[in-house]
């Protein structure tokens, strides 16, 4: 073979050995991200951006838009708020390089994540869920079921503590890795001066890998804490 013939050959070879290099280093899960109880998509912000300077491209992020933004009362975990929330699982697996995704979930976004994961019967596929102020173990400002529960977010498929809706989560593991994220100043899930359900955070989930505490509110947890994120789903 000639010189040149060679040297273009050897070209080629190192800028497909690149390209390919390239490919795989940006084959990253899927992430999908479950905004809280009347917020919206924009929620994430400060997550969605550090991902996109991970690495991540926007077609690998998934930012579903869920519930009534204006009543937050009238959100639970049955029917229409189920449903985008379910597609984005979905569509994110489908179109997943890795064969596995992410799930982070803020306050409510997280018991609804949660549930489509055991719906959809996709722990298996879920590398790393993360819940951030979650209230796994329901809200004692939404009373003990069935007593003094008067709106959906509070009834049977909302956060009163020992509801259906949450007993049918407990014990159930929703990713090969699981960590939470709380607070003890969280104005939500520790409305009534406590955060501890039967003596542990609400926040926390059972057989959890890891779980770590800010002092932040609410809030705060979810847009302040977008390092440990994306450390935790890495």
């Amino acid at each position: 073979m000639p010189l040149y013939q060679r040297l273009m050959s050897r070209v080629f070879t190192v800028g497909f050995l690149l390209g390919t290099a390239t490919a795989q280093a940006a084959c990253l899960d899927n992430v999908v991200l479950v905004h809280g109880n009347t917020a919206t998509p924009a929620s994430w912000n400060n997550t969605y951006n550090l991902l996109l300077s991970k690495g991540y491209s926007t077609a690998q992020i998934f930012r579903p838009a869920w519930g009534s933004t204006s009543c937050a009362a009238c959100n639970d975990h049955n029917g229409s708020e189920e449903t985008p929330v379910r597609s984005a699982i979905q569509n994110a697996l489908a179109s997943s390089c890795t064969g596995k995704i992410d799930v982070i979930g803020h306050s409510m976004g997280s018991t609804l994540a949660a549930q489509q994961i055991n719906k959809l019967a996709v722990a298996s596929q879920i590398d790393a869920f993360v819940g951030v102020a979650g209230a796994f173990r329901g809200l004692l400002s939404c009373g003990v079921y069935p007593f003094n529960v008067v709106t959906s977010t509070c009834g049977s498929a909302g956060l009163s503590v020992g509801n259906p809706f949450l007993d049918s989560l407990y014990g159930v593991r929703f990713g090969a890795r699981v960590y939470s994220i709380k607070s003890n100043i969280d104005q939500v899930v520790c409305n009534t001066g406590s955060c501890l359900i039967y003596g542990v955070h609400s926040s926390s989930i059972w057989s959890q890998d890891a779980t770590y505490t800010y002092a932040l509110g609410h809030f705060g947890l979810q847009t302040d804490t977008a390092a440990k994120q994306y450390e935790l789903i890495r």
